[in-house]
């Protein structure tokens, strides 16, 4: 998003939790993440980002929701999930990825 002229930091798109080095967008529904050393959160879609992105920075929308060359529909605003087991977790925390059995079915809006 910077590169685009976007400064977006933690927190300001209403994410809870904000991570680094996990492909969030590639994970398949079912996936557990481990987070700290009791959290975990099931994944269950993709976030379905709306025009009030508009609001917080003009332009912002279209940078995180358009279309690929062949014509696919792509979201780059994270994803959703569901708290399976709770617990405090911490900046710098590790995150685990647990995969689901296969198959494996691809991540869409909820």
């Amino acid at each position: 998003m910077r590169e685009a002229g976007h400064e977006v930091a933690a927190g300001e798109m209403g994410e809870n939790v904000t991570t680094r080095g996990v492909d969030l967008l590639g994970l398949p529904v079912g996936t557990l993440l481990r987070l700290g050393d009791a959290a975990v959160v099931e994944v269950t879609g993709l976030r379905n980002p709306c025009a009030q992105i508009d609001n917080f920075q003009p332009g912002l929308l279209k940078r995180v929701v358009h279309r690929d060359e062949a014509g696919n529909l792509v979201r780059l605003a994270g994803i959703m999930g569901v708290v399976r087991e709770g617990g405090e977790i911490r900046p710098g925390d590790e995150i685990s990825v647990e995969l689901p059995p296969e198959p494996h079915r691809p991540l869409d809006r909820v």
